[in-house]
């Protein structure tokens, strides 16, 4: 068997990583805010927005394309609107793609960070105020930095999470070779055509491999956090 890559094989993998790291890091700020909001905000319909933070987890990856479908289409309110005033179209192009994979991948990674949050000791927050300094400085000075591991730790968690992301992708951007053709489309494609049994080993095992570091390098960092109150992901 042959498992050498092809040209075209080379621009899966590399769109993949693409749409994986820009998901990661449009998605970054956006899961922060929610996980701090979550883990240090009391307010009416916390837990309905906690229902929906992780809503993606359960239900089907289809009926989050087909939600994006309706809103980021061509004649959906954010689709329409971006179109007449950016003249930015996500339907079947990869940045489409990485919206899908951002959607899918907030659930993991703003759990990650809401632990890591939660596990940072208040009161040296409250000592820090105490002595004077603000409340900005205290969170750039002791809450992010405590934070931290936990912060890449979900950055990872959201990356593996991306490069696995099928059913979304498919549905909201179909698979169209050299812009929104992944590897896990890429795997679905190939194993509707005879003989195309290597394609497939090839492109798994690169998927195992990519998801599998990432994986390890956040229990790695989650593992970094303090006084041992890791959320563990292994």
């Amino acid at each position: 068997m042959d498992f050498s890559l092809t040209p075209d094989d080379w621009t899966v993998i590399s769109l993949s990583l693409k749409v994986s790291l820009v998901a990661v890091t449009a998605m970054l700020p956006v899961a922060f805010g929610l996980a701090w909001i979550l883990a240090r905000r009391r307010f009416p319909g916390k837990l309905l927005l906690d229902a929906l933070v992780h809503l993606p987890l359960v239900v089907p990856p289809v009926v989050t394309g087909w939600l994006l479908l309706i809103l980021f289409g061509i004649n959906g309110p954010i689709g329409r609107w971006l179109d007449q005033w950016f003249g930015v179209t996500l339907l079947f192009r990869w940045t489409g793609a990485a919206l899908a994979a951002a959607i899918m991948a907030m659930p993991l990674m703003v759990r990650a960070m809401r632990l890591s949050i939660e596990a940072v000791d208040r009161r040296l927050e409250q000592a820090a105020q105490t002595l004077g300094a603000s409340r900005i400085r205290t969170f750039l000075s002791i809450s992010l930095p405590l934070s931290l591991p936990g912060v890449l730790a979900g950055a990872m968690l959201g990356f593996a999470r991306s490069i696995g992301e099928f059913g979304a992708t498919i549905t909201f951007v179909s698979d169209i070779p050299g812009e929104t053709r992944t590897l896990p489309i890429a795997i679905y494609a190939a194993l509707q055509m005879p003989g195309a049994e290597a394609t497939v080993s090839r492109f798994a095992i690169i998927s195992v491999l990519l998801s599998l570091g990432a994986l390890l390098l956040s229990e790695l960092l989650a593992r970094r956090m303090p006084h041992g109150r890791a959320p563990h992901v292994l």
